[in-house]
């Protein structure tokens, strides 16, 4: 059952609403215009680059060994854990195991869909290799659709967690 709601003259002007977002707006306004950049609320980007939290869930990385491998052994605990199902990943046998970093898959294709994915974290929770990590990147333009995909290869080459 749907209650009807009254609203006044007033309410129904939708003027409260309007003055306070405008002094809301004049109040940014004059912050940036009268303090040092330092504390405005406008960032000027790209030449200043916000600073964003340790916490702060941005771009995938891959982890990879000393010598180039990535750590995954695809297990398929990021892609199960991903409540989106951003994650796609196809496993292939090793053939030649290695006894410095002994494991009997790995990775043949390793795909994050960015247009899926919600950034929660539960991909590097789930890791039991800690071979997927979310940084701190925050610049994630694309120009199509097909460069939300990202690879093995891109992820690999993902900044780790500082950034310059």
């Amino acid at each position: 059952m749907k209650k009807e709601v009254k609203l006044s003259f007033w309410d129904r002007l939708y003027l409260p609403a309007v003055i306070v977002g405008m002094g809301i707006t004049i109040k940014h306004f004059f912050k940036n215009l009268f303090t040092r950049p330092k504390n405005r609320y406008t960032v000027e980007f790209p030449e200043r680059k916000k600073d964003v939290p340790e916490w702060y869930r941005g771009l995938h990385r891959l982890n990879t060994y000393e010598d180039g491998s990535v750590k995954c052994v695809a297990c398929y605990c990021c892609a199960t854990a991903c409540p989106a199902d951003a994650i796609f990943i196809e496993a292939e046998e090793i053939e030649d195991l290695d006894e410095e970093y002994p494991r009997e898959k790995r990775p043949k294709q390793f795909i994050i869909d960015l247009h899926r994915c919600i950034f929660c974290g539960f991909c590097q929770e789930a890791c039991p290799k800690d071979a997927i990590v979310l940084t701190n990147e925050y610049e994630i333009t694309q120009l199509s659709r097909e460069q939300g995909l990202i690879t093995m290869e891109e992820l690999v080459k993902t900044p780790k967690k500082k950034m310059d």
